[in-house]
């Protein structure tokens, strides 16, 4: 009879079926066991690398989102910055910070925000420090004593060409630029009876331009100020070149105030005294000094007065074709209201105090002449 089949145990021996099946079972859950530990790790080491990457990322965020967007010290070194016309608060953080004056524009734009003399800064350019504090560098901008800007002074009566001269000695621009912006006079808004003449029209007065003004920009400037003088006398645009001609020979002839109103006046009552003793002819010395481009002496000599020129007053009659310089404001006032009276003639007894003479008769006028001739020869070289 074959004896029933036993399964041999690990040690030799045979087992029954049934504990060998329970035997397998129960070493089945130790692998499972490992293999959830290895995922489990796994799992904990991405983890790991994703919470280490966002800190790797999000640190320099975290960093600036918690640091001050101000330099603390008072700076270093120096350096220029700016500012232009019409400059926002904003602007002038912007090229503080391009600069490295400041940290950030936001943190000037505080600093400006709560002060009021934030609102008054000036154009011009400013020495600061580099890394300053907001509010340090907003102190500088804010007075104006610390700002530089080219200024210039053209005094009255000074010609066209001796204007863009002084121009460009202070603003550095070329003297070039000047005479190529004088020929576009479309661009300048000189009035239309100018006729495209700039001569008369470079306002006498002390500048401040932006640092970048061009000399178009400049210019434009100086005749937009003159036309607001003739605008300011009630001339009309149609007779503001006639008014500036009058003017410019007033500024040519008088160094005092008093008496440029009875200057116009002479000048009118001889342009129309065509048939009396003056026979139309103004002769004044200023057009001739104009023509011939002499300066520095009073008179003119028997061969200037002999000039060919449009502008020699001694030979052409009525006005000269334009300004003969640049007179400012008490000229124009004086050209557009003359004084009531009836002078013909007058002259400058003592060009040393400026101290003139008028007359309505040719004797009248010589004696003041003769006065004016021993000033001379008690004055040699000056006339």
């Amino acid at each position: 009879m074959t004896e029933p089949h036993l399964e041999q145990s690990i040690f030799g021996a045979h087992e029954p079926e049934g504990r060998a099946a329970r035997r397998r079972a129960s070493r089945r859950p130790k692998r499972r066991r490992g293999r959830r530990f290895i995922v489990l790790a796994l799992a904990l080491a991405i983890v790991g690398g994703a919470v280490f990457a966002a800190y790797t990322v999000l640190r320099p965020v975290v960093a600036d989102l918690t640091a001050s967007n101000d330099f603390t010290g008072p700076g270093s070194g120096a350096v220029q910055v700016t500012v232009q016309e019409g400059d926002s608060g904003r602007a002038i953080g912007t090229s503080l910070q391009k600069a490295g004056v400041v940290k950030t524009s936001k943190a000037f734009l505080e600093a400006a925000q709560a002060d009021s003399r934030a609102a008054a800064i000036q154009p011009g350019t400013y020495t600061l420090k580099k890394q300053m504090a907001a509010k340090d560098a907003l102190a500088i901008l804010v007075n104006p004593k610390n700002r530089t800007v080219p200024r210039v002074t053209i005094p009255e009566g000074l010609w066209a060409t001796e204007v863009f001269a002084a121009l460009s000695k202070g603003t550095k621009v070329p003297v070039a630029e000047y005479q190529a912006a004088a020929k576009d006079p479309a661009s300048l808004g000189l009035p239309a009876s100018a006729k495209g003449n700039l001569e008369g029209y470079l306002f006498p007065a002390t500048y401040e331009f932006p640092a970048k003004a061009t000399a178009r920009e400049q210019l434009a400037t100086m005749v937009k100020k003159t036309v607001s003088e003739l605008d300011k006398a009630g001339v009309a645009e149609a007779d503001m070149e006639r008014t500036m001609i009058v003017a410019s020979i007033v500024e040519g002839e008088v160094s005092g105030d008093a008496d440029r109103a009875k200057v116009a006046r002479v000048i009118e009552n001889r342009l129309k005294d065509t048939t009396g003793p003056t026979k139309g002819l103004l002769q004044m010395d200023s057009t001739v000094h104009y023509a011939v481009k002499k300066r520095g002496k009073a008179g003119t000599t028997d061969a200037d007065r002999q000039s060919a020129s449009p502008y020699n007053t001694y030979r052409v009659q009525g006005l000269p074709p334009g300004p003969i310089n640049n007179p400012g404001a008490a000229s124009i006032a004086a050209a557009a209201s003359p004084a009531a009276g009836s002078w013909l003639f007058f002259v400058t007894v003592n060009p040393d105090t400026g101290e003139t003479r008028f007359a309505t008769t040719p004797a009248e006028h010589q004696a003041n002449v003769n006065q004016f001739n021993q000033w001379c020869r008690d004055n040699p070289g000056k006339c």
